[in-house]
């Protein structure tokens, strides 16, 4: 098994922020939300998605997860009809792999930030996009007042194995980790994941928590 360098985990929206764009592959998945920050193991046995992950070995290590809305999840395996996927979505990169037999391998992929992507023709058997930063709209220092002690609140009580959450956490850090443990109910997840103004993106999720069953260990 590869480990994790010690480097990790980079900057999110690090190299994303110096360049316009970035072509990487695309995996799309139902019920899948790559929120930055956020390390998601995956395991990969489709021929397609192995040679997906493989290429991706061999060069930069990122890999768009997009999400399919859940009116195309029944195209999901149409080779000739291939599902669409949300236009945001997550840009990963491979942390930590492990082949296993059959040529399958399990991946872990660190979540980079959220991008707006564009899908592209492919010469390979997987799909390929390009991805742009999505800019995001930042709290004022009103709503980040008004929001803060919900979301600290809604975060430890989804993540009752964090002792100490820090002091000074950005909001978006917050509404991402809350996100990570909330039930996945897709139509919400989509409107919450692909919200640009953060407070509202906030508001959202805390909606979402407050009218979710408690967290189950």
């Amino acid at each position: 098994m590869s480990d994790i360098p010690d480097s990790w985990p980079p900057k999110p929206d690090g190299e994303l922020t110096h360049s316009r764009s970035v072509l990487a592959p695309l995996f799309p998945l139902p019920e899948v939300f790559l929120f930055p920050r956020q390390l998601m193991a995956l395991h990969v046995f489709e021929p397609r998605y192995v040679q997906m992950i493989e290429d991706t070995l061999d060069g930069p290590g990122r890999i768009i997860l997009g999400t399919i809305p859940q009116n195309q999840t029944e195209r999901v395996m149409d080779e000739d009809n291939p599902p669409q996927v949300l236009p945001v979505a997550g840009l990963g990169e491979i942390a930590r792999h492990e082949q296993l037999p059959e040529g399958r391998y399990a991946v872990w992929i660190f979540g980079l930030g959220r991008v707006q992507i564009e899908e592209v023709p492919s010469t390979q058997l997987y799909r390929t996009a390009i991805c742009t930063p999505m800019s995001e709209v930042p709290a004022t220092p009103r709503e980040a007042k008004s929001l803060n002690q919900p979301l600290r609140e809604a975060v430890v009580e989804r993540h009752p194995e964090i002792m100490n959450l820090p002091d000074k956490l950005p909001m978006g850090l917050l509404v991402d980790l809350l996100c990570q443990r909330l039930p996945r109910n897709q139509a919400t997840m989509e409107s919450i994941f692909a919200e640009p103004d953060v407070a509202a993106r906030a508001q959202l999720a805390l909606k979402a928590h407050n009218s979710a069953p408690p967290h189950e260990p």
